[in-house]
Parts: structure tokens; C-alpha cells; sequence
């Protein structure tokens, strides 16, 4: 039998939660096993305490079951909140969880969704995408990949922050090939170089990240450089 990928959901739009509960309910492959307003209600009623808010006027307690409290595979987590929370806190607090998190978000903000990537978030949606793109988005996050949209693609192509390296041709390339498992030499074949030569180019990516305050010293490093910043095409 399949695993089955638990999903949770962070939006304050009641529809749309509604709308989700519905949608992903058909899909056997995957379990919602909560909802929320915000990240604070939702991480508190996974530890069994009410969150604050509750019983004042207005006020929806988070669609969470006691038997659900273990973090979710991936959570949905809405860009802009009501409750004023920054998005990139907000990704951080549920990625310390163990969540892979998804942005989703109604329009697609260029900058915020760079800020989320940086941030840790693992893919982004805008919310006008149809069940089986967000399904597949799911999938892919729960099997280690990153979420691909064509509003990601297009933010990172236009990334000009100093937090993202320009990487010359050749050097993008030995990052590629080297961060996705190749040795040096593998990757210095393929690219028609010597290992000495190759091996220049990725002391040159590391160099570049680390005057982008963003140091990268191993394999884990520059394989986690490529998908946040979506040099393998996402």
C-alpha cells in the first residue's frame, strides 16, 4: 500500500479551507489532518494547549484531531496572514516541526516569493492552479523535490539580489552535475575539463556564496544552494 502524505493547512480564508477540505478529500493518497488561521494556532493545538484568541468574538478553533498531533508531511501555508505575521517566520517556525512547507498565495509577489525560498520554504503556488497541480506539488515536496510553478520559475530568473550569485555558464553546470551526486571527476568528464579546471570552478561558486553571506562549504551545501535557489530549472 501507498504512504499516504499528511497534509495541513494554515489560511484565514474559511472558503478556501473549505474548498481544500473537499478538493483533498478525494485524493486517497493524501490526508488532511489539520487546518488553521495562523501558525501560532496551529502549533498550539498540536500541543494540546488553546492558542490565543480563543473564545473571543469571532474566533475558529484550528480543524485539528487529537490523534493528528505528530507535524504534518507538508503543510499549505498562505503567504499574507491577517494576524500580521511575517511569512518568513512563519516558515521558519513550521519547518523546526520537521514540515516541508508549500506557499500558496493569490497573486504571484516576485519578492515574497523569494523570500520564502530563502527562508526555507519548498515550492509556491498561486491559488488559481487547478487539484492536480497542487497535488503534484505535494507529491513532489514529500518525496524530497521542490515544487515547481511557473511563478517560481519566473521569480527566479529575475532574482537580481545580492543574495543570489551570478554563476558563469561553466560554473553553474559543475555545480549542477557535482551537487546532484557526480564526483569531480564525473562532473569534469562530462563537462570536456580537467578535474584541476572543475574543481577551480566550484571553488569559485563557493567563494561567490560566501560573499553572499551564504557559506557553502559541502555537497549537502551546494545541492541545498540549487534548490533554493532553483538552478535545476524550478
Amino acid at each position: 500500500m501507498a504512504r499516504v502524505i499528511t497534509v495541513a493547512v494554515v489560511d484565514d480564508d474559511r472558503m478556501l479551507l473549505d474548498g481544500l477540505r473537499a478538493w483533498l478529500g478525494g485524493v486517497p493518497e493524501l490526508r488532511l489532518v489539520a487546518t488553521a488561521a495562523t501558525v501560532g494556532e496551529l502549533l498550539a493545538a498540536a500541543d494540546g494547549h488553546l492558542p490565543y484568541g480563543a473564545g473571543a468574538p469571532g474566533y475558529t478553533a484550528p480543524d485539528i484531531a487529537p490523534a493528528d498531533i505528530a507535524p504534518p508531511d507538508i503543510v499549505l501555508l498562505d503567504l499574507v496572514l491577517r494576524d500580521g505575521s511575517a511569512p518568513t517566520d512563519n516558515i521558519r517556525r513550521l519547518l523546526r516541526t520537521g514540515s516541508r512547507v508549500l506557499m500558496i498565495s493569490t497573486v504571484p509577489d516576485r519578492s515574497r516569493i523569494i523570500e520564502a525560498i530563502r527562508a526555507g520554504a519548498d515550492g509556491y503556488l498561486t491559488k488559481d492552479h487547478d487539484l492536480p497541480t497542487l497535488v503534484t506539488a505535494i507529491k513532489d515536496l514529500a518525496t524530497g523535490r521542490g515544487a515547481h510553478s511557473p511563478e517560481l520559475a519566473f521569480a527566479c530568473a529575475h532574482d537580481s539580489s545580492p543574495a543570489r550569485p551570478r554563476l558563469s555558464p561553466r560554473e553553474r553546470q559543475i555545480l549542477l552535475d557535482y551537487a546532484s551526486g557526480m564526483t569531480l571527476k564525473s562532473a569534469a568528464r562530462r563537462a570536456g575539463i580537467t578535474v584541476h579546471t572543475a574543481k577551480d570552478y566550484l571553488d569559485r561558486v563557493k567563494a561567490k556564496y560566501q560573499q553572499a553571506g551564504r557559506p557553502t562549504y559541502t555537497k549537502l551545501d551546494l545541492a541545498r544552494r540549487v534548490r533554493e535557489d532553483h538552478l535545476d530549472g524550478g
